[in-house]
């Protein structure tokens, strides 16, 4: 990047002459800079203006750039990091979800039925319930829930909840006759509906591609409650640090960013992915319309090889310890995902697949390998979204193919409680192998699968530094082979995640010229035991130079 004439400016000055640099609108010091440039000297302060970085280093020189109008901010000892980047969120899904009945930490079934209750006698009659996030390994046994238990509490409402993975979901009866679904319905491709082994009758859980059957007759949302979710989710994501998420979405959602930038209400940045299936008509869009600026790009794809560990629908090799039955399934025929690969990438777009299991990945890694064969040298940066369950040769293959394993470390420590009975002692070895992935020289990025996980980065770090399940039953950490440093997990939500996004040149570290992107951190993370990160907090959220994100009562300013 050509060096800016405010960085020349601020390098004349310190080396000791009599120029006056252009005063800073933002400058903050006393505290510790992490900058996320391998080899930086140690900074305590940082000043901007115009939206970009104007000088990182000590307190004295950045007070160089303090003028009448310049805004100070004392950190007293906090960290400033490069903004946080979330590799894959479900961003509009978590802004509904804000608004819906929370089923995450629902312990028993009594419990997940009575908060549909409640939740229920807040609306109108007819009004259908979604969301929910719920997860059944809470449950004593673990069983799936059932259409029953929830029937009579909701005899006005459709109900459709999904579990946290968002792989499967429960609808109540009232639900399953809207849609149509009988015990004579046949599977569709790529799902399943559960079914009574003693009646044959939908208990009401569908996995998969099965949960259109449903999903397509639930009325779609309005363009206000599209925006009311946006304004819900970003105000959430900024908070936790958030300055750009890659979101996994739909065209509805591209649009409802555009609106958001059109009336200035788009406060974070946003790379949005668009399903895989539609690549011709994002071929259109990106001929007619660009590929976004500033704020808002688009231009990725995401597709579906398997399901999940959770529904027991990622794809393995061997079937499935606890469900000896099955080894998963095919969310895409292989011949027409292998087609829509091939012919996005033939077209300059950025595809990124969801692959769970090891022969999804494995599958997905040779395709991935054909293509680029096929369609010639270029810089294209294939993703494997989660790249979770690894065979053993995989891993060194995303370095030699330059695929991105894009990851969300906080799926460990909450998998961590029951994957093994799900895959075996064996397969976790390799199971969300990041400290194997870096060794390997791969690209490893993070993020937070937003709704199936909390899009907080501080829960991410801890997560991928301690690998301590949120049961509380590995404080030394599960599979700790798999444990990287602080600065490694700080990196694959900074610097990497820009280059995962086709941003490095403007965001991911914290230089001059570049964008303005950063965070304060309420502790400086590199003192403290990392079993302590999540008791930090965001004090300061930075976008463009704007402050759009402020924890009053923490951040002290002159």
């Amino acid at each position: 990047m050509p060096t800016s004439p405010r960085t020349v400016i601020a390098a004349v000055l310190l080396a000791g002459c009599a120029i006056e640099p252009e005063p800073a609108e933002l400058v903050l010091s006393g505290g510790v800079v992490w900058t996320g440039v391998p080899g930086a000297a140690p900074a305590s302060g940082i000043a901007v203006r115009d939206g970009r970085i104007l000088h990182v280093g000590t307190d004295a020189e950045v007070r160089r750039f303090v003028g009448p109008a310049t805004r100070e901010i004392d950190l007293a000892g906090r960290l400033v990091l490069p903004g946080f980047i979330d590799n894959h969120a479900h961003f509009l899904s978590g802004g509904f979800q804000l608004g819906s009945v929370d089923l995450r930490d629902a312990a028993t079934p009594e419990a997940f039925a009575r908060r549909i209750r409640d939740f229920a006698a807040t609306l109108p009659a007819g009004r259908w319930i979604t969301g929910g996030d719920w997860d059944h390994e809470l449950w004593p046994g673990g069983p799936l829930p059932r259409r029953e238990w929830i029937d009579s509490v909701t005899p006005d409402h459709p109900v459709f909840v999904n579990r946290l993975d968002g792989h499967m979901a429960l609808a109540n009866t009232r639900a399953l006759e809207i849609a149509g679904i009988t015990r004579d319905t046949q599977d569709p491709p790529g799902g399943t509906i559960v079914r009574d082994p003693r009646t044959g009758e939908p208990t009401g859980v569908l996995k998969d591609e099965a949960m259109s059957l449903v999903s397509r007759v639930i009325p779609d949302p309005s363009p206000e409650e599209l925006d009311e979710a946006f304004r819900r989710a970003q105000a959430h994501a900024l908070s936790r640090g958030i300055t750009l998420v890659n979101d996994m979405g739909g065209w509805a959602d591209l649009e409802t960013y555009r609106r958001a930038a059109r009336n200035g209400e788009l406060k974070l940045r946003i790379y949005a992915f668009v399903p895989l299936g539609s690549w011709e008509r994002l071929r259109d869009y990106v001929e007619r319309e660009g590929r976004g600026s500033g704020r808002l790009r688009w231009g990725g794809l995401k597709g579906f090889v398997d399901g999940s560990l959770g529904s027991t629908t990622a794809w393995f090799y061997e079937p499935y310890t606890d469900a000896p039955e099955t080894a998963g399934l095919l969310t895409t025929d292989t011949a027409t995902l292998r087609a829509w690969i091939r012919d996005a990438d033939a077209a300059g777009l950025h595809v990124a697949v969801h692959a769970i299991g090891d022969r999804a990945n494995d599958w997905l890694l040779d395709v991935y390998a054909d293509v680029a064969r096929g369609n010639g040298p270029r810089d294209r940066r294939f993703r494997i979204e989660h790249a979770q369950h690894l065979s053993r040769e995989a891993i060194a293959r995303f370095r030699e193919l330059g695929v991105v394993p894009s990851m969300q470390p906080y799926h460990a420590i909450d998998d961590g409680r029951w994957a093994e009975k799900r895959i075996g002692p064996e397969r976790i070895r390799t199971t969300y192998a990041f400290r194997a992935l870096l060794d390997a020289g791969a690209q490893l990025t993070f993020g937070s699968d937003w709704t199936v996980a909390p899009i907080d980065p501080l829960l991410g770090l801890y997560a991928a530094v301690t690998r301590r399940t949120i049961d509380g039953r590995n404080p030394d950490g599960w599979v700790p082979e798999q444990k990287i440093g602080l600065e490694e997990a700080l990196r694959a939500y900074t610097a990497n995640n820009a280059w995962a996004s086709f941003a490095e040149d403007q965001l991911g570290t914290l230089e001059p010229g570049k964008l303005a992107d950063l965070v304060v951190v309420s502790e400086n993370l590199f003192a403290i035991d990392p079993v302590r990160i999540p008791e930090a907090g965001i004090d300061l959220t930075v976008v463009g130079g704007e402050v759009v994100y402020e924890r009053e009562t923490r951040t002290a300013a002159r």
